[in-house]
């Protein structure tokens, strides 16, 4: 044996978790994490959702009460979606200030005012057919829709939102919403930009939570193609200069090398969602004795941290943060 090379030995600093502690390049943080909420019509609604266990529809005083257990943990923002009470073609309920959106937020931020409320700005869930903008045919018009998508992230800031967060992926959105805050006096409500959104099979429990399906085809003619990252960065690119001021990639774990492309060409805060499909895969794995749940999800979101996100969108994040505490 050669002693010389036995003088560089890196499990020297592994010995103890002391020393693990001191050398860890990556730290994972309660207030790393978004918390989702659906909310619903109704009173006393709290109904788990049978694709993704752990994960409820809440009626807005319910949702109020999450909110406040999330704060209480430390999180520091929860992400408001919803399902309305009517759909119809153009999807005009997601700007209805009598929907169960604008009312959750406006409740929660009466309620727990520290908290950091983001409002996903979409029409998918609202419009009859299930695609996120307004249709010429079977094509979802982009340009046409724009408009629509400023009415409801105006909206959701008349409501208290501190965030708006666009995710339908129309051309020139973040430009035509920053402008319509601006306008209507919101210059500093932030613009969380789904920049790089791809078309992915990892939503499927979301949109069963969301009751977001379309109602024929998909959203490949929107949505990125999950083989393409220099489109990614252009995406980002073209955002920023629209006045985006985080870019969130979405889906997180087969997407983390898109994080770390993205984190490299911007100074901006980055988001990657941990989305459903991701989450239910876990939980299912856990519920079969296959894995250590709570292992596995701090493993994981410290790989999402380790490849370049500073914020974390996760269904993970109560149980996280128990665990974190711990």
């Amino acid at each position: 044996m050669n002693t010389e090379m036995l003088k560089i030995r890196p499990r020297r600093l592994r010995v103890s978790p002391g020393l693990r502690s001191m050398v860890r390049e990556t730290s994972l943080a309660v207030t790393d994490f978004v918390y989702p909420l659906f909310v619903v019509a109704g009173e006393n609604v709290h109904q788990e959702i049978p694709s993704m266990p752990g994960v409820y529809h809440l009626s807005v005083d319910r949702a109020v009460e999450v909110a406040k257990a999330a704060a209480a943990l430390g999180i520091p923002s929860v992400e408001i979606f919803g399902l309305p009470e009517y759909k119809d073609e153009i999807g005009s309920s997601a700007w209805d200030m009598a929907s169960p959106v604008q009312r959750a937020i406006a409740a929660i931020k009466k309620a727990v005012p520290e908290l950091v409320i983001v409002g996903d700005v979409c029409l998918c869930q609202y419009t009859s057919h299930g695609h996120c903008g307004c249709l010429a045919g079977k094509y979802v018009d982009n340009d046409k829709t724009l408009p629509l998508l400023a009415k409801v992230a105006v909206s959701q800031a008349d409501a208290g939102a501190d965030i708006v967060a666009p995710s339908d992926m129309m051309d020139g959105r973040v430009a035509a919403i920053r402008d319509a805050l601006d306008e209507a006096g919101h210059q500093n409500i932030s613009i969380m930009s789904y920049a790089v959104k791809y078309a992915s099979g990892f939503y499927g429990p979301f949109r069963d939570a969301a009751d977001s399906a379309p109602q024929f085809g998909d959203r490949r003619q929107y949505q990125m193609d999950p083989a393409n990252i220099r489109e990614a960065l252009k995406e980002t690119m073209l955002d920023l200069e629209e006045g985006a001021d985080i870019i969130m990639v979405k889906p997180a774990m087969a997407y983390l090398d898109v994080v770390t492309r993205v984190k490299e060409i911007t100074d901006c805060p980055i988001a990657c969602y941990n989305v459903s499909g991701e989450y239910s895969m876990v939980k299912a794995a856990a519920a079969n004795g296959w894995i250590d749940e709570k292992r596995i999800v701090l493993e994981s979101l410290t790989s999402m941290k380790r490849a370049g996100s500073d914020i974390i969108i996760t269904y993970h994040a109560l149980d996280a943060a128990r665990w974190l505490a711990e």
